[in-house]
């Protein structure tokens, strides 16, 4: 069950298919997310996994096309989201005006139009005109706003969809990591841990492995909060009064299996994490240091538990080398792939579960 991140992406079987409708959110005008997305479409290969809707604006895009000198790069503008050509790089205009774009700098601009461009995307989501979405980084310092007083894109997703049912989940082969806490800072992590919360979001975790990764009985580890989990109580608490009730009791009502809690360290150093299929992290660092050490170029930030399907790259908006032509598409290819696999997935799990014996009207006497 390792993660074998030394092969080949793969990507999803197409034939007999009919196209998945990718949407993509632009991300911050002013990083390295169209630099990733023109990267990876410009793989001819890649028209054949889906249909690509990109939400920008053609003056933004080719800003960053001339920047990459990526002149081959070739986008099919449309004003409408119905009958969305297939083989074709599609954008779908959402603003007009001439926006500065200003390379590895932090700016209004850049958030504010992260945020318009997410909110095109998520609307057109909501309406079924796409099949799933990927979001390309924003800064969550400049995107937030009144008007978007959120730490992410989980957290606008969450509150436009799922309604506090989401779940951040990691994802590279068969390492899945999951954050019971997200985007907060560490001093408030202890406090942010409850037995309830664990249920719950170990409930939306055993759901999406089922649902969206075919996994009929999941094997589930729950870190501890504290070193050496907590060390029988004398550096911690949380373990015995919070964590292991939570797995007692969720391993009662859903018949799941589910272990730990486990010391963080040895648990990602001994190799443990392999004979699971999927990890619950206690606070945001516990789980991402990890990940992204094994898995930083193919990395998918999967945001599961939700009605919609969202996948993103495991990485923000690097300004540091935004413009230089050195980000990879690594990770933004493979969340395209996973959105994809995810669709295809969702709606197998739905055919195989309906009630085949579902009837539109009771069955009488002698019939």
């Amino acid at each position: 069950m390792a993660p074998d991140n030394n092969t080949t992406p793969q990507q999803p079987a197409v034939a007999s298919q009919k196209p998945v409708i990718i949407g993509i959110s632009q991300g911050d005008i002013n990083g390295i997310g169209l630099e990733v997305i023109i990267k990876a479409f410009s793989d001819p290969a890649m028209l054949e996994v889906c249909t690509p809707v990109l939400f920008s604006s053609g003056k933004t895009i080719s800003h960053h096309r001339k920047a990459l000198m990526a002149e081959h790069f070739n986008y099919n503008m449309i004003n409408g989201l119905d009958n969305i050509p297939t083989r074709r790089f599609n954008l779908y205009n959402c603003y007009n005006e001439d926006v500065p774009v200003e390379l590895g700098k932090e700016t209004p601009n850049g958030g504010k139009y992260a945020v318009l461009s997410l909110q095109t995307a998520c609307e057109a989501l909501a309406k079924g005109k796409i099949d799933a979405l990927v979001t390309a980084p924003i800064n969550k310092h400049n995107s937030y706003s009144e008007q978007f007083p959120f730490s992410g894109h989980t957290g606008y997703l969450d509150n436009k969809f799922g309604k506090g049912n989401s779940l951040m989940m990691l994802v590279s082969g068969n390492l899945r990591v999951a954050l019971l806490t997200e985007h907060i800072p560490v001093s408030e992590v202890a406090a942010s841990i409850s037995t309830e919360k664990i249920i719950k979001k170990l409930s939306i975790l055993s759901k999406t492995l089922k649902e969206d990764f075919s996994i009929t009985k999941p094997k589930i580890a729950v870190l501890g909060l504290n070193p050496h989990a907590g060390d029988g109580g004398t550096l911690g608490k949380e373990e015995e009064q919070v964590i292991m009730p939570a797995i007692k009791t969720f391993m009662q009502q859903d018949n799941a299996l589910v272990y730990g809690p486990y010391p963080a360290d040895g648990f990602f150093g001994n190799m443990a994490f392999t004979k699971f299929d999927a990890v619950l992290a206690m606070y945001h660092d516990q789980g991402l240091i990890p990940f992204k050490y094994m898995a930083f170029e193919t990395g998918v930030n999967f945001t599961a538990g939700l009605p919609i399907i969202r996948t993103s790259p495991d990485h923000g908006t690097a300004y540091d080398i935004a413009g230089k032509n050195k980000a990879s598409e690594a990770s933004f290819r493979e969340a395209v792939y996973m959105a994809c696999d995810l669709v295809r997935t969702r709606k197998q799990y739905k055919k195989l579960t309906a009630n085949p014996l579902k009837i539109s009207a009771p069955v009488q006497d002698g019939e």
